[in-house]
């Protein structure tokens, strides 16, 4: 008796090429037969004229909540991680995500930007996205070179966090570009000792040198090739700006070259981060990044900065409030889109979406169980449709390639980014018996984001049912708002 048979749909499974139409049962929170399955089951799914393709999992989602997870379910995500940034302490945000309960499978990397903080400014980690924002407050770890001993407190506690189960190390370089080659150094050798990618978002984001987002990924790919870690790219379109043709290059050379180099994008115009951030107070922002002020719009209020004068005094008042950042027009200069085409169809980088919190207009973030969000509640489109308008606008509308290589975008590619240190993810992103039973039925032609930056928290549309550990989250279209089956990824 199986619990469960998804019958006559259309199976996709990148890593075996698998793309035909049959069955999927599952025991308990495994896959335990693909293809023609008798028998009787529990409960069946008629999939015909569905899509059954592995869960989605996104390597960059700093939302970490059941809203949070909830909006992105019906992005087709069954496995959320915050790499970027990580957290500290690891055990501790672990044993809480748990007490919560989570719908989706969560897991973390180990923040070397906490423990830079706690090394120079004195404070004690907090395990959540709002503590580096707070911190932007005490500008020395941010802009200053750390003293020896400041460096060898920084790396005890990523240790520390990497042995309480950190699946890598989220090295957020832009937020601290002051930091020392020799600190960075270290710490990647710390990566490749441990095995474990670094999650790195560059130092630099400009067009011209000096530090420029190309010196920045001259010394990535000088990291990978001295410490022999793997160095992961977080969102290649938004640091790459302008010069993302030339930064595709130097990482194409690099990777021909053996180095572990590999890259994830969003497929937007438009960043979010929070509004302390230091780049933004660079006094030469405008002539580094090709864009005004008018660029950085608050997300509470949606209110759009006018000078560095206005922003500047609202970093003093509010620097953790989230913010997003249109570094490029993509809906207007058709030369943008074939920038950000460039990021989001690297040959073998994944998707990954950079969801943010769901914040109200206090810029407090929603924690609450209220479903639908509150209709104040606002993020980034990519929070809740950057799988979804990935697959509608670059795979089903203008065909730049087969539906199963943009599945494989989405799940197996990310999951070998991963695998190698954490053993988990080799039964995560496959459609196949001995799987988790992460899995995505969705009809293809309805499947589309909704989401825009005046109406941000719409679902998206087309997932149809959504299991996770063989556990309904989404079921003929609708939540279950009961569903907490979400487990851990560890190292």
């Amino acid at each position: 008796m199986h619990d469960l048979i998804i019958r006559g749909g259309r199976l996709l499974d990148p890593e075996t090429s698998l793309d035909s139409t049959g069955d999927v049962a599952v025991v308990d929170d495994r896959i335990v037969a693909v293809g023609v399955v008798e028998g009787p089951a529990r409960r069946e799914i008629d999939a015909t004229g569905l899509v059954v393709a592995p869960g989605f999992i996104d390597l960059h989602a700093h939302g970490q909540s059941i809203p949070a997870d909830r909006m992105q379910a019906f992005d087709g995500v069954t496995t959320s991680l915050e790499l970027e940034v990580g957290v500290l302490p690891v055990g501790l945000w672990y044993e809480r995500q748990a007490q919560a309960g989570r719908v989706l499978n969560y897991g973390t990397a180990a923040a070397w930007v906490s423990a830079r903080i706690a090394a120079m400014a004195g404070m004690e980690p907090e395990p959540e996205l709002g503590f580096m924002g707070r911190a932007t407050r005490e500008r020395r770890w941010m802009d200053d070179v750390a003293t020896d001993g400041e460096v060898a407190e920084v790396l005890r506690r990523v240790r520390e966090g990497l042995d309480e189960g950190g699946i890598g190390i989220g090295l957020p370089s832009a937020y601290a570009p002051g930091t020392g080659v020799k600190e960075m150094s270290l710490v990647c050798s710390l990566a490749a000792e441990r095995g474990v990618p670094t999650f790195t978002h560059i130092a630099y984001m400009s067009n011209v040198d000096p530090k420029s987002s190309i010196e920045a990924y001259t010394r990535l790919v000088g990291y990978a090739g001295s410490t022999g870690a793997h160095m992961h790219i977080c969102h290649f379109n938004s640091t790459s700006l302008l010069d993302v043709e030339r930064a595709a290059e130097l990482v194409r050379k690099a990777q021909s070259l053996g180095l572990k180099i590999t890259v994830e994008a969003y497929p937007y115009g438009s960043g979010s981060t929070v509004l302390g951030a230091a780049f933004f107070t660079d006094p030469a922002f405008s002539e580094r990044t090709g864009r005004d002020y008018g660029s950085v719009q608050m997300v509470s209020t949606g209110h759009r900065f006018t000078s560095r004068d206005e922003l500047l005094a609202a970093q003093q008042e509010m620097p953790a409030s989230l913010v997003l950042f249109h570094f490029l027009d993509v809906e207007v200069q058709p030369r943008h889109r074939d920038l950000l085409d460039v990021s989001v169809l690297y040959p073998g980088g994944a998707i990954a979406s950079d969801a943010m919190p769901w914040t109200l207009p206090d810029a407090s973030v929603y924690m609450g169980d209220e479903w639908p969000l509150p209709a104040e509640a606002s993020s980034h489109p990519r929070s809740s449709g950057t799988f979804t308008r990935f697959l509608r606008q670059y795979v089903l509308n203008r065909r730049t390639m087969s539906l199963l290589d943009g599945i494989a975008k989405c799940t197996l590619i990310p999951a070998r980014v991963l695998e190698e240190s954490t053993p988990q993810m080799r039964r995560k992103g496959r459609l196949q018996p001995g799987c988790d039973a992460d899995i995505v039925v969705f009809h293809a032609e309805a499947l589309t984001d909704r989401a825009d930056f005046r109406h941000m928290n719409l679902v998206a549309k087309g997932m149809r049912h959504v299991l996770v550990n063989g556990e309904a989250v989404i079921i003929d279209g609708e939540l279950g708002t009961a569903a907490r089956p979400g487990k851990p990824v560890r190292r």
